[in-house]
């Protein structure tokens, strides 16, 4: 028996990889090939990062379409040893695969999400559901809240919301999101782009820009128009990000938070 069958909680290497076991059923695909079908997946976080990735025991992974890769990069990945070009049908994708050096981890291969990277399996299953981007990470919570707060939203001085019907949407590590129902919002203020991201938590997010002079980020302001059954309170809704805006709750103004969204956001 080894330590993941005995793991209880999570564990850190000694390289600062924290991991821990997970019972979800996790496939993945690249087109219509099936690499992963994995009923003992592990959740990995590298240190500084905020979201998870799955390794795998290399006897659930289609070790036999994996090859030594050719440029193996440094430092990608915190504790990685080996590195694996992925080819299928022809196709050879560079470094979609590694091992790590950990003992804990010996045995183990993880894979380059395509939707995160740009690279790797580009189809990821747990159970019969498709996800996105990462895995969802079980420690961490989000929840869409209908309210009756008094939200006013400006951008440099000017109002460009105002509601007392907003949707709050808690999410662990994240300042509160307040989502505004269309018309309370000046979108007449902002022009759609065609800035797109996905969430595994939320879905794929549309984008809209101001349309003024104010020195803002672009693509401040988004909606997910079919989100997730999880949040669907939030469908069409509109929200901003605090980082960048000035949000007044109930007549009192909130700070400006300071997140991993900020650089992109100021």
């Amino acid at each position: 028996m080894t330590a993941l069958d005995t793991a209880e909680s999570s564990r850190r290497t000694p390289r600062g990889l924290l991991w821990e076991p997970s019972e979800r059923w996790v496939r993945g695909r690249r087109g219509e090939v099936t690499v992963v079908d994995s009923r003992h997946p592990v959740l990995v976080w590298e240190p500084g990062l905020p979201v998870p990735m799955y390794a795998f025991p290399r006897e659930e992974v289609r070790a036999d379409l994996l090859r030594p890769a050719e440029n193996p990069p440094t430092g990608a990945h915190t504790g990685s040893t080996v590195f694996y070009d992925l080819e299928i049908d022809g196709e050879l994708l560079p470094n979609a695969a590694w091992t790590f050096a950990d003992d804990d981890l010996a045995g183990h291969i993880a894979f380059e999400w395509f939707r995160r990277t740009g690279k790797g399996l580009d189809h990821w299953y747990e159970e019969e559901e498709e996800i996105f981007i990462h895995p969802r990470d079980p420690h961490k919570r989000v929840d869409a809240i209908p309210s009756s707060r008094h939200v006013r939203v400006e951008v440099d001085g000017t109002v460009v919301a105002n509601t007392r019907r907003p949707v709050l949407l808690f999410e662990t590590g994240l300042p509160t999101r307040y989502y505004l129902p269309r018309e309370d919002v000046r979108l007449d203020l902002f022009t759609p782009t065609d800035h797109r991201t996905g969430c595994p938590y939320k879905g794929t997010a549309e984008y809209w820009s101001w349309r003024g002079d104010a020195d803002v980020p672009s693509d401040l302001l988004w909606s997910y128009p079919d989100p997730l059954p999880a949040v669907a309170a939030v469908k069409g809704l509109l929200a901003f990000y605090n980082e960048a805006v000035d949000i007044t709750v109930d007549g009192e103004r909130l700070d400006r938070p300071v997140t991993h969204f900020t650089r992109s956001s100021t």
